[in-house]
């Protein structure tokens, strides 16, 4: 891990030791969340001209983490996708540097975990997903303890993907991806295909047996994209298992304890020995949303914030909006997802702001663009019911292309800095 990355790994858990004196304060606009979709709301807000915005947010640190996965396969570099969250808090809005634990919507009002009570008169609810490293037995311990097992989905073990696939000569490279919903759902894959392009550059490709398993029925939601993904696996000579939910890691042994759902609905427990391991954990909506009035608490969205899918705005609490990662919009967790429904969800606000009913609709937009090898990607972009929406239509988008790897490495990081955080895109 790089000194740069270290310190701000240190600066993190330094945050968390903090207390904070207990106080109160009411504005206009809270936004749970200073990620992508809370900083692109705040800026949007900031533009428009609202004067009384907070950001409750404790990290001091922000991530492009979509690059994650080009470190993994040492195409980029891990302190390219740190940047200072001060630098991205648009003027005039207020930064709060506290956890949410509570919401009470009755009350208009957040409770933090140093204390504060923060009321509000508008809320705007982005505080992204949670990880859950403990629900895979041993997996925590494994990633910590083992050179052998990584996941891109921390900042801290994304540069050790890299070093795991160097080192790798051979064996069974195994991928997986959970029955949970994740952000960037084709961020497992992404990083297999790179691999196995690697292992074939280094003339592995006949030693290497790449192996994905994956909770999923298909390689890809969208037929359109599935099938080229399909000819890339076939390309590729990967070995899928679908159906397949990891539940534990067991480091020691090198093996990967699966449930594997059978053709009549019954479960077993399948093992599969690997010698490199690349691991997308399962993930929820944050614990305070989960238990909170506003989230879903029965049915398959349960513990995600209920939210009308074309207006972002909550059903039972016409003050609250919610977007991104936590909603429950039936649509890819992704910051191309967030770039199409923060400026929705401003210009829904500012109308319920007036006394108006909202009018502006999101029609379910999100991207991923599917890295199938170096300078290679395919960018699958798709709307609500899996309709493809390419952004480009002039071109063929359902070819693996080399202007499209470069949009994603240098165009879209451009793009996230400068104008997405911004409020300009």
């Amino acid at each position: 891990m790089s000194d740069t990355v270290s310190e701000h790994v240190r600066a993190q858990g330094q945050e968390a030791r903090l207390a904070r004196s207990p106080g109160t304060a009411r504005h206009r606009i809270l936004i749970i969340g200073g990620g992508t979709a809370g900083l692109c709301v705040a800026a949007r807000l900031a533009r428009a001209g609202q004067k009384d915005v907070a950001i409750l947010e404790p990290s001091a640190h922000h991530y492009y983490q979509p690059l994650w996965t080009l470190v993994g396969a040492g195409a980029a570099r891990i302190e390219d996708t740190v940047r200072d969250e001060a630098r991205y808090i648009p003027k005039g809005v207020t930064w709060i540097q506290d956890w949410a634990e509570e919401v009470d919507p009755v009350a208009r009002t957040v409770g933090t975990r140093g204390g504060q009570r923060l009321g509000y008169d508008f809320l705007v609810v982005a505080p992204g997903i949670q990880l859950d490293w403990n629900k895979v037995r041993g997996l925590r311990e494994a990633l910590e303890s083992r050179p052998n097992v990584s996941s891109n989905y921390d900042v801290r073990y994304a540069p050790k993907t890299w070093e795991m696939l160097r080192a790798f000569q051979g064996g069974t490279a195994l991928f997986t991806h959970p029955a949970t919903p994740v952000k960037c759902a084709g961020a497992p894959q992404k990083i297999m295909y790179l691999a196995a392009d690697h292992f074939r550059k280094r003339g592995l490709q006949d030693a290497a047996h790449v192996v994905f398993a994956s909770a999923n029925k298909s390689i890809f939601g969208v037929k359109e994209y599935a099938a080229v993904l399909e000819g890339v696996v076939k390309r590729y000579g990967i070995d899928t298992r679908f159906q397949h939910n990891l539940v534990e890691v067991r480091g020691a042994a090198n093996e990967a304890v699966f449930t594997r759902t059978t053709p009549e609905g019954s479960a077993e427990e399948v093992v599969l020995p690997y010698d490199v391991l690349h691991v997308c954990p399962p993930q929820s909506a944050p614990d305070f949303i989960q238990k909170s009035p506003l989230a879903w608490h029965e049915g398959p969205t349960r513990g995600w914030v209920k939210a009308d899918k074309y207006t972002l705005r909550h059903p039972d609490h016409p003050e609250v909006f919610a977007l991104g990662d936590a909603s429950d919009l039936p649509t890819s967790r992704t910051g191309a997802a967030i770039r199409k429904q923060a400026p929705v969800l401003v210009e829904n606000l500012l109308a319920v702001m007036r006394g108006q009913e909202p009018t502006a609709t999101y029609d379910g937009y999100a991207s991923c663009p599917l890295t199938t090898g170096y300078g290679k990607l395919l960018l699958a972009e798709f709307g609500y019911e899996g309709k493809p929406t390419p952004s480009f239509p002039l071109i063929d988008s359902l070819k693996e292309r080399r202007d499209m790897w470069l949009l994603k490495k240098y165009g879209l990081p451009r793009l996230y800095w400068d104008l997405m955080l911004r409020g300009r895109a």
